[in-house]
């Protein structure tokens, strides 16, 4: 088992609460605040994990540019105002940053006893198997 510093236990729990700021944010039918925080712990929680370097090389990649700017983008549409647009838009950025990492989080999910099952229902596993083929990325 690989040893996880400080550092990245605080990610996690940055990362963890920028997820329920967000989710919140969304269910309080978004809330322009709760959004804003959700993403700025968000991006500082991934930060702390993977480290300043590397999330930096991770956003500016030639490939993924068109993601960040649509990530950024919708971040600054829901700190103007435009809630559910922002979040549209960051949506679609976040899809393209992190298509990559799908395949991998879909077999992870797999092993795991009731999720497992739950992604082989009828409706669910034809989602699953386009999300989760590796062969075809959407970037």
């Amino acid at each position: 088992m690989l040893p996880i510093s400080d550092f990245q236990k605080i990610g996690i729990g940055l990362t963890g609460f920028g997820t329920f700021f967000l989710i919140l944010g969304m269910l309080l039918f978004f809330d322009t605040a709760l959004l804003a925080i959700g993403n700025i712990l968000f991006i500082s929680g991934l930060a702390f994990v993977i480290g300043m370097e590397r999330t930096y090389r991770f956003f500016f990649q030639r490939h993924k540019m068109k993601g960040t700017a649509a990530f950024v983008g919708g971040m600054l549409v829901v700190l103007v105002g435009w809630p559910v647009i922002g979040m549209c838009v960051e949506l679609y950025g976040f899809v393209l940053l992190f298509s990559g990492f799908f395949p991998v989080a879909i077999s992870f999910i797999r092993r795991i006893p009731v999720l497992g099952m739950a992604l082989d229902l009828p409706g669910i596993s034809t989602l699953v198997a386009k999300i989760g083929d590796g062969s075809h990325q959407m970037v």
